[in-house]
């Protein structure tokens, strides 16, 4: 008989990117923040870094330096322009890429947006220490589409046929748990 694998809570960091979201009008950082905590995973913090490389980088730094910290989830700053940024401020971060995360991104965003997809760069990696690192377009609705249609089935470890949450003890070269 296989063993069921239970639900296991992660620590999660959710950071938006923008100029001009605050708490007060964050709907995607709330939409990512409500879907993490109606799975049951804990918001680890959760920040509104304006659209500046050295702040970004600063608020990656010191979340993927956090033990506490299992995976941070990014909103905005993956478009094309001058100020889309976080692609970039995550790079130095991120050992090992996850391209399929973008992929897939792309090609279910292009059922709801045509071919507007291109125009995000959509990421995801893992750090050197195992964090991973997920980045969405600032849109609500592209952040519905991939915390629904990709990231909750992903951080679920009762997932099948498998997902990320199995694979953190051997990223970061722990003990699998019992």
């Amino acid at each position: 008989m296989k063993a069921t694998r239970l639900f296991v809570p992660l620590n999660i960091a959710v950071l938006t990117l923008s100029d001009t979201r605050t708490p007060e009008n964050d709907s995607s950082g709330d939409l990512i923040a409500e879907k993490l905590k109606t799975a049951g995973h804990r918001i680890a913090a959760r920040a509104i870094v304006r659209e500046d490389l050295d702040k970004l980088r600063a608020q990656f730094k010191n979340w993927v330096d956090d033990a506490g910290v299992d995976v941070i989830i990014s909103t905005g700053g993956t478009g094309m322009t001058q100020r889309d940024l976080t692609p970039e401020a995550a790079k130095s971060f991120i050992a090992k890429p996850i391209p399929g995360f973008g992929e897939l991104f792309r090609m279910l965003s292009y059922a709801e947006i045509g071919t507007s997809t291109i125009q995000s760069r959509a990421d995801a990696g893992i750090t050197a220490n195992g964090t991973v690192i997920f980045m969405m377009p600032g849109s609500t609705n592209a952040c519905r589409l991939g915390m629904d249609k990709i990231i909750l089935s992903q951080l679920d470890a009762s997932y099948r046929p498998c997902n990320l949450v199995e694979l953190l003890p051997r990223i970061r070269h722990e003990p699998a748990p019992k």
